[in-house]
């Protein structure tokens, strides 16, 4: 197996680990992951089209057009413009929907910091160590998809 293609697997365990853990830590939340990830990615993108956000979710536009209509119904995203042309519409989290987003955010960090403190120190050092390169990553990963 190539080193490539281990961290493709272990990135994939934790993304289905972290979604499992945080439906755990907040069973309650009516919002689906996919929802959730959706006012994130709205969070980080202000203003950015539903054309757009699908683009960065790799989802269908339609796909998307859905859940914001969901989102906007629970007062978690408001929509500009557009008018007669749906194709101009912007989306912007409200204070709920920052709110929801922060809620989101800190249930994945406590559950890190849970596990992070089951591991050995030096495990844990290494983890630290790392967070550079993997934002050099993500942001790699990043320019690939907007090329």
């Amino acid at each position: 197996m190539t080193d490539e293609t281990a961290l493709a697997e272990v990135v994939a365990r934790l993304r289905r680990a972290m979604r499992r853990a945080a439906r755990s830590a907040d069973p309650d939340n009516p919002l689906s992951v996919a929802q959730l990830e959706l006012l994130s990615c709205i969070g980080e993108n202000p203003g950015a089209r539903p054309s757009r956000l699908a683009q960065l979710l790799k989802l269908a536009p339609n796909s998307v057009t859905t859940m914001a209509n969901g989102l906007r119904a629970r007062e978690l995203v408001t929509r500009t413009g557009g008018g007669e042309d749906r194709r101009t519409v912007a989306l912007a989290l409200t204070p709920a929907g920052e709110s929801a987003v922060r809620q989101w955010q800190a249930h994945n960090a406590e559950i890190l910091h849970a596990a992070t403190e089951r591991l050995h120190p030096a495990w844990q050092h290494l983890l630290t160590a790392s967070l550079p390169a993997l934002r050099e990553l993500v942001a790699a990963i990043d320019d690939l998809v907007e090329d």
